[in-house]
């Protein structure tokens, strides 16, 4: 109860300081406002970034292992050209690991191959700009497939290479205006396709990577009837393997380690030969994309620290202030029985209290803008950058008000009380 009884009245006599020096109380504000605006919206920024990058990068997948030529990461001074001349994932080898992978190490094994810049038309609409992507019928578990309406590929479809499509919601918009697309036909490349399903809009991506807004899937097999697909070292479009892991093997490791065998053997290398493939997976994106805002987020916080510091020293000013004109009354307090640590947790409440109004308007700020509808980048303001803003507020407000609370506490009741 004694607590208690302290602490409020410790929130009377700050209250009470800060609204008879309304303009001072604004002007000291300020400073902890811009510092908690500048700390947060970086923070709050760099978050939101961070968050539409990795959206922007969800068509790689989750617990995937990519076959390809090309690694997705170089390490510093490996030569490019040691990859140049290696040979491409191929058919044969997709079969191969089809047959040979362990079933309980993965979920599906798929091939996939895709062409930009088709036109699509049907009747007297058309589409330009398109992707045509050719996939084998795993394709839907090893990458994400949300359909609108209609369904996803069968087997059947996929191994007789029907000319069955499935498209996106642009070009559904784009060739079947105010009628459903499941059902009706377009042509593509000279040929005729059947619509049997419409994907999910995933509007504007803040990276140039692949939307399915303007991607039509179709059967593997009916794509490499359209487009020469490059066998081993020859040329025509690259097709990626994808293998789909098991939530049982976490790390991948196990996966890895298999197809890394598999491939050696499929390929006839030596042991003392390097591996002619590259096996990537979205960690080596993840890890790449948390390190680069990692950097961005320290470089903003030791940015916005500087405002942070000078609304610290801005509360420290208004302490010291604060403490002289009130020296008469803190000498009354004492001689009436006042301990020092009331004095103390006074005037330390006072300079916590300070920042933490200047703190909360800098984080109202902050929301405001988050509030302002963004297409390209959404912004958001997360419970965590909340929190952080409060603390920061709390810790400024004592570091701030510790030197002129002490200094109050230890006056003299005497010399205080002479004072004018």
């Amino acid at each position: 109860m004694k607590a208690l009884r302290l602490t409020f009245e410790s929130f009377r006599f700050a209250w009470d300081a800060l609204k008879g020096n309304l303009l001072r109380t604004i002007l000291s504000l300020l400073g902890v406002t811009v510092g908690i605006f500048s700390i947060i919206s970086v923070f709050a920024v760099v978050d939101s970034l961070e968050a539409n990058v990795r959206q922007s990068m969800s068509f790689v997948g989750d617990k995937v292992i990519y076959v390809n030529k090309w690694p997705w990461s170089f390490g510093p001074g490996i030569p490019w050209w040691k990859y140049f001349n290696r040979p491409v994932p191929t058919v044969r080898e997709f079969r191969a690991l089809q047959r040979n992978l362990s079933p309980g190490s993965n979920r599906g094994v798929a091939i996939f191959a895709n062409t930009s810049g088709n036109t699509f038309k049907a009747g007297s609409n058309s589409m330009t700009s398109c992707s045509l992507e050719g996939v084998s019928y795993d394709y839907y578990i090893v990458s994400d497939v949300p359909l609108a309406e209609g369904r996803y590929f069968t087997p059947q479809e996929v191994e007789s290479a029907r000319s069955v499509a499935i498209i996106g919601a642009d070009i559904a918009a784009n060739l079947f205006p105010n009628r459903s697309a499941v059902g009706q036909t377009f042509k593509a490349k000279g040929l005729t396709f059947t619509v049997i399903g419409v994907l999910q809009k995933e509007g504007k991506k803040l990276l140039d990577t692949p939307s399915n807004d303007a991607n039509c899937f179709i059967p593997f097999g009916m794509f490499t009837k359209i487009f020469a697909v490059a066998t081993g070292g020859g040329g025509g479009v690259t097709p990626t393997i994808g293998i789909k892991g098991v939530d049982s093997d976490p790390g991948l490791l196990n996966l890895e380690s298999e197809v890394q065998g598999l491939m050696r053997n499929i390929r006839g290398l030596k042991p003392r030969e390097e591996d002619s493939f590259s096996l990537n997976r979205p960690e080596m994106l993840a890890n790449a994309i948390t390190s680069l805002f990692s950097v961005i987020g320290v470089a903003g916080a030791v940015i916005g620290s500087f405002a942070m510091l000078v609304g610290g020293f801005g509360i420290a000013n208004i302490m010291f202030v604060s403490v002289k004109e009130r020296t008469n009354i803190i000498g009354i307090q004492k001689s009436l029985g006042a301990k020092n640590y009331f004095i103390l947790f006074q005037f330390l409440f006072e300079a916590v209290f300070l920042c933490l109004l200047g703190g909360g308007a800098g984080i109202f700020l902050v929301f405001l803008i988050t509030a302002i509808p963004q297409d390209a980048m959404p912004l958001f303001l997360s419970a965590g950058n909340i929190t952080l803003g409060l603390t920061v507020s709390v810790v400024i407000g004592m570091l701030a008000g510790i030197i002129p609370a002490v200094l109050a506490a230890n006056l003299d009741p005497v010399i205080a009380i002479r004072a004018k």
